[in-house]
């Protein structure tokens, strides 16, 4: 019978041994720390709830009905040690929690840059961060390395040992970048723009992915994270710039255009403005970055002047490039600089004939004296005796 029990719990036992506890063994130092939060956390908790739970089965053995011997207290109602036990041990385990989840807010905050490369281990002033420009498509993932004209899709390579800053977007919905062995997961949103810092410490291929569900290609939203030595990653760079292709303005409104399961790509060149041009939602030739308007919104805006800028405007919600709703976009009007303003019609602006001001509707007041009391009537809503 007991060979039985065991051969049962085989299924059981191969499934397990097809999960990947990545969260519990990353690569990287700030998952790591939350590695050990969770960790800290969950058993901080169990000093409670295993003893709870030990408890409840050896006073429902005990004190079974069949137990002659144990003692019968019918009018038993108070223990100032017990009570003290129930108290004291749960409130100290909760400023524990209080303080654990404090600290680690404040340490592993996405924003926050790296004090340290792993345990012990400080950052060289002399190493500077790997920028990298991360963009969240449908559905597939671009990431741009500024400091090195190269870019990818649905691939990241990043050295070991080396901080990484991220600054994340998205072309249309919010989407959530995650790679499980390196940080925890940051959310990247359209017309916004997120942080993320890590660094990877070990040599390795990992799995990134959105862990926000974003529409129908969501499940085929994933990317290889490579974690190269810094000799691999420098060959990685030069293979790029020789098998790639440019990613211009056109190339980059063709790849935006949603899509799912796409294959790695990667481009020896990158336009610049590129991933400024995402972020403020003006990749198309003409279109007014949100800068831009923003810019002119904080002057107190063009006035009347600013009509003849401003064409119809179709949020991109039903109508952004490759969506099956609603028509082709229409949107502002870019303006480079304020002398181009100088060549727009101008319209002539002439004063009113009458300069007198307005009050109320425009109308005189109606007389009124004691001498003629059927102004007061008039006003009243009533008639004079006369015409009664």
């Amino acid at each position: 019978m007991r060979a039985l029990k065991l051969l049962a719990l085989l299924p059981l036992a191969a499934a397990l041994g097809g999960c990947d506890y990545v969260v519990l063994a990353p690569a990287g130092d700030i998952a790591a720390q939350q590695r050990d939060l969770v960790v800290i956390s969950t058993v901080l908790m169990l000093l409670i709830v295993v003893p709870v739970m030990a408890l409840t089965a050896l006073f429902a053995w005990r004190y079974r009905q069949s137990n002659t011997s144990a003692t019968y207290q019918p009018d038993w109602d108070h223990s100032t040690q017990l009570e003290l036990v129930i108290w004291s041990a749960p409130l100290l385990i909760i400023i524990c929690l209080g303080a654990l989840t404090w600290m680690g807010t404040h340490l592993l905050d996405p924003y926050r840059s790296l004090g340290r490369i792993a345990t012990d281990r400080p950052i060289e002033p002399s190493v500077a961060p790997l920028n990298v420009e991360v963009v969240a498509l449908d559905w597939k993932w671009l990431f741009i390395y500024p400091d090195y004209g190269v870019a990818t899709v649905n691939e990241f390579a990043a050295p070991v040992d080396r901080p990484i800053r991220f600054r994340i977007t998205a072309s249309s919905v919010m989407n959530s970048f995650y790679i499980p062995a390196l940080a925890g997961q940051i959310y990247a949103m359209p017309g916004m723009e997120t942080k993320l810092h890590a660094v990877a410490n070990k040599v390795g291929t990992f799995k990134g992915f959105s862990a926000n569900y974003s529409g129908a290609g969501f499940s085929g939203m994933h990317f290889a994270f490579k974690s190269l030595s810094p000799s691999d990653f420098d060959g990685w760079i030069a293979a790029n710039k020789v098998e790639g292709h440019m990613l211009g303005r056109s190339d980059y409104l063709q790849l935006e255009r949603p899509s799912s399961n796409e294959p790695v790509r990667h481009y020896a060149s990158v336009d610049r403005d590129l991933y400024k041009a995402i972020v403020n939602m003006c990749v198309e030739p003409g279109k007014m970055c949100m800068s831009e308007m923003m810019a002119i919104d904080a002057k107190g805006g063009l006035g009347r002047e600013g009509l003849n800028n401003t064409l119809p405007l179709t949020y991109d919600k039903y109508a952004r490039r490759g969506a099956p709703f609603g028509p082709e976009p229409t949107v502002l009007a870019g303006i480079c600089s304020i002398d181009e303003l100088k060549d727009q019609p101008s319209h002539e602006v002439t004063a009113p004939a009458d300069m007198t001001p307005l009050r109320g509707v425009g109308l005189k007041r109606p007389p009124f004296s004691p001498a003629n009391p059927s102004s007061t009537s008039f006003l009243l809503g009533l008639r004079p005796k006369s015409e009664s």
